[in-house]
């Protein structure tokens, strides 16, 4: 039986223009530029004005299909994951197939938090390599700013926006493309970083209110970092058993742009460089599930990505979700 790996032939993305800077956010809420960048790392995030997630989609969607040297026509699959779509339904995907002009293939949103860029390149990886489709466009669209209580300055600090892309496909080339994926989710932990969708009362009730806040973001730092520090570790070390990869053999690891503490704790883990490590949270924040596939199209135009190197990207966040996959090039 012929073996098929899924390799990627090209990455894009839609970055906003609008730069908010901690400077901005000090005349907003109570924060300083010192207290922002000693503990997360961000000096700057960028806000989508007056955009939809799917014209973020979009753009990184056609960047990609551009930087591959493939057309809409010839996907046979799309999957977006966004944790802050423009409607519950229809989904992002079904939107972006037709803005695309892509044939009528199947077209679905993974809400999988940060993990999300991580566990849609699971799904992609799992179509191809069972046969059900060939090339797999992969996005991953985020408008945070909208669901970001910008009087709360424990969350506001940290998130921005952006979408970002990767094209995947089929290969009998045994030596390149996703070697392993892995993905988890700990439910117990959904409380520490979670937004109400639909308000959960009686639809018949004469008294319906709705806390106005309660479409916001909320967030408990300290037991979601204590939960990255022991669940990256673990997904990057799946992922590298399952690929038969050592952490000497890491040319990159591109992980999720939430904290640089936590990137701290991937070095010393591996023993890596830090140099070893992309960053890119301090233009960019926080962007969910865009985060490591804005990182992943950031290397590949600036030429740091090159034929033969092995990276590993992982993803964590609500759920609380993890996971990690390993790609060589």
């Amino acid at each position: 039986m012929e073996i098929i790996n899924s390799k990627l032939i090209g990455t894009g993305a839609c970055i906003p223009d609008f730069v908010l800077t901690n400077a901005m956010l000090e005349k907003m809420v109570d924060t300083n530029d010192e207290w922002i960048v000693q503990r997360t790392g961000v000096r700057e995030r960028r806000i989508a004005k007056n955009t939809h997630t799917w014209e973020l989609a979009l753009g990184a969607a056609q960047d990609a299909l551009a930087d591959a040297g493939i057309t809409a026509e010839e996907l046979d699959l799309i999957l977006v994951s966004t944790c802050s779509p423009d409607t519950n339904t229809p989904n992002t995907a079904s939107i972006l197939q037709d803005k695309l002009g892509a044939r009528q293939v199947g077209a679905f949103d993974i809400n999988n938090a940060c993990t999300g860029f991580v566990s849609a390149t699971d799904i992609a990886d799992s179509y191809i390599k069972s046969g059900k489709a060939k090339t797999v466009l992969v996005v991953s669209a985020e408008t945070l700013s909208r669901i970001v209580d910008y009087t709360d300055r424990s969350t506001c600090i940290l998130f921005g926006d952006g979408a970002a892309a990767a094209v995947y496909q089929a290969t009998e080339d045994e030596t390149v493309g996703i070697l392993s994926t892995f993905t988890a989710a700990d439910g117990s932990g959904a409380e520490y970083l979670h937004m109400e969708a639909l308000p959960v009362e009686d639809p018949l009730s004469g008294d319906r209110t709705v806390d106005p806040k309660a479409r916001f973001l909320k967030m408990q730092g300290a037991p979601v970092v204590r939960f990255t520090a022991r669940a990256v570790p673990l997904a990057i070390d799946t992922a590298l058993k399952r690929a038969g990869v050592t952490a000497e053999e890491i040319d990159w690891v591109v992980p999720h742009q939430a904290n640089l503490r936590i990137l701290d704790v991937i070095a010393r883990r591996y023993h890596l460089p830090k140099e070893k490590i992309y960053v890119n949270m301090d233009r960019f924040g926080n962007t969910s599930s865009a985060s490591v596939p804005i990182c992943l199209n950031e290397m590949r135009k600036n030429g740091l990505l090159h034929e033969g190197q092995t990276i590993v990207c992982t993803g964590f966040g609500g759920g609380l979700t993890y996971g990690a996959f390993v790609l060589k090039l």
